[in-house]
C-alpha cells in the first residue's frame, strides 16, 4: 500500500487496536516524509498474512453487526510468519508445504498454523492482546475480568487499557520482571511457577492450533525467546512428546537449525526471524 495523506488518516483510525505499535509506526512514516519528501513509502501490514484464514475462524460469538463493522480476528506477527514461510520454502522445498506450527515467542508472543505456507489459524485476534501471555500483555482473558475491573474496581477505559497492555503479562504476575531470563535467575518459588505457567500456556495453545490444522508435521521456534532460550525450547518439546516429538538436547544446546532427533514424527526447527526483510522495501510496517 502506497503511503499518502489519505492512507495515513485511515491508519490513524486503527491506533486503538494496536496502541503499543501503531502510533510509533506512523511516527516513523511522518518523520521520513518530513526529512525525505521524495522517498516512495510503502506500508506492509502485520495482519495481511492472516487473510488466508478461513472466514469462519475470524468470527467472534457476538452480534453479527459487529462482525460487519470489523470486529473479527485479524491476527498479528504476520511479517514474521511471512518471512519464516519464505525461508522454509527455500530450506525445505516441498516438505515445507505440510502442516506447520510456528511459535513466535518474544516480548510479544503468538502461534500460527500454516498449510501450504499460508496462515490457517493464529492465536492473536482482534487486537495484539489475545492468545499467549507476553512480557507486559495479558494474553487470553475472560471478558468478565474486564467487566469486573470496570464495574467493581471503577476503572476507566484508559486505566484498563494501560493495565492490559503495559502492566500485565509476566511483569504483572511477577511484580518485578517482564522477561523469562530474569525469572530463570530468581530464587522465588512464585517466579518458577510463572515459567511453568508460560510453558503450559504455550502447550495449550499449540494443542488448539494443531487441532485446527488436523495434525502437525513441522514445529518452528522463532522470536527473541524462541531463538535464544534453550530452556524454554526444551520445556516445550518435552511437553509435546504426545505429538511424537523426539527432542535432541545436544542440538538444542548448540542452537542448531534442527533440534529434533531423526526419528521424530514432528521435525522441530529454530529459525531467526526478520520482520523487516520481506517483499516490501523502503517500508514502514503497520499493523492494519
Amino acid at each position: 500500500m502506497k503511503v499518502d495523506q489519505v492512507a495515513l488518516r485511515q491508519l490513524e483510525q486503527f491506533i486503538p487496536l494496536a496502541p503499543l505499535h501503531q502510533p510509533y509506526n506512523l511516527q516513523e512514516i511522518n518523520s521520513v516524509a518530513e526529512a525525505l519528501p521524495d522517498v516512495f513509502q510503502v506500508a506492509c501490514f502485520d495482519t495481511a498474512f492472516h487473510q488466508s484464514i478461513p472466514e469462519f475462524r475470524k468470527y467472534y460469538a457476538l452480534p453479527h453487526e459487529l462482525y460487519e463493522e470489523g470486529v473479527k480476528r485479524y491476527g498479528f506477527h504476520g511479517l514474521s510468519y511471512q518471512y519464516i514461510a519464505s525461508e522454509l520454502k527455500e530450506k525445505l522445498g516441498a516438505e515445507s508445504t505440510g502442516k506447520v506450527v510456528v511459535a513466535h515467542l518474544g516480548s510479544g508472543a503468538s502461534l500460527c498454523g500454516l498449510i501450504n505456507l499460508k496462515s490457517h489459524a493464529t492465536t492473536m485476534g482482534f487486537t495484539a492482546l489475545d492468545g499467549l501471555p507476553m512480557a507486559t500483555r495479558c494474553g487470553q482473558l475472560d471478558p468478565g475480568v474486564v467487566l469486573y475491573l470496570a464495574q467493581h474496581k471503577k476503572m476507566a477505559a484508559q486505566q484498563i487499557e494501560k493495565m492490559l497492555y503495559q502492566q500485565s503479562g509476566l511483569l504483572g504476575m511477577s511484580g518485578d520482571y517482564s522477561d523469562l531470563a530474569s525469572l530463570f535467575g530468581s530464587e522465588q518459588l512464585k517466579d518458577q511457577w510463572l515459567v511453568d505457567y508460560y510453558v503450559d500456556q504455550v502447550i495449550m495453545h499449540v494443542a488448539s492450533i494443531v487441532g485446527a490444522l488436523g495434525g502437525v508435521d513441522l514445529f518452528v521456534f522463532t522470536g527473541g525467546v524462541g531463538e535464544n532460550s534453550e530452556r524454554i525450547r526444551q520445556a516445550v518439546c518435552e511437553r509435546l512428546d504426545w505429538l511424537g516429538v523426539h527432542f535432541s538436547g545436544q542440538a538444542n544446546q548448540r542452537h542448531e537449525l534442527i533440534i529434533s532427533q531423526p526419528d521424530s514424527k514432528v521435525k522441530v526447527m529454530v529459525m531467526k526471524t526478520n520482520e523487516a526483510k520481506n517483499r516490501c522495501y523502503a517500508v514502514s510496517g503497520c499493523f492494519f
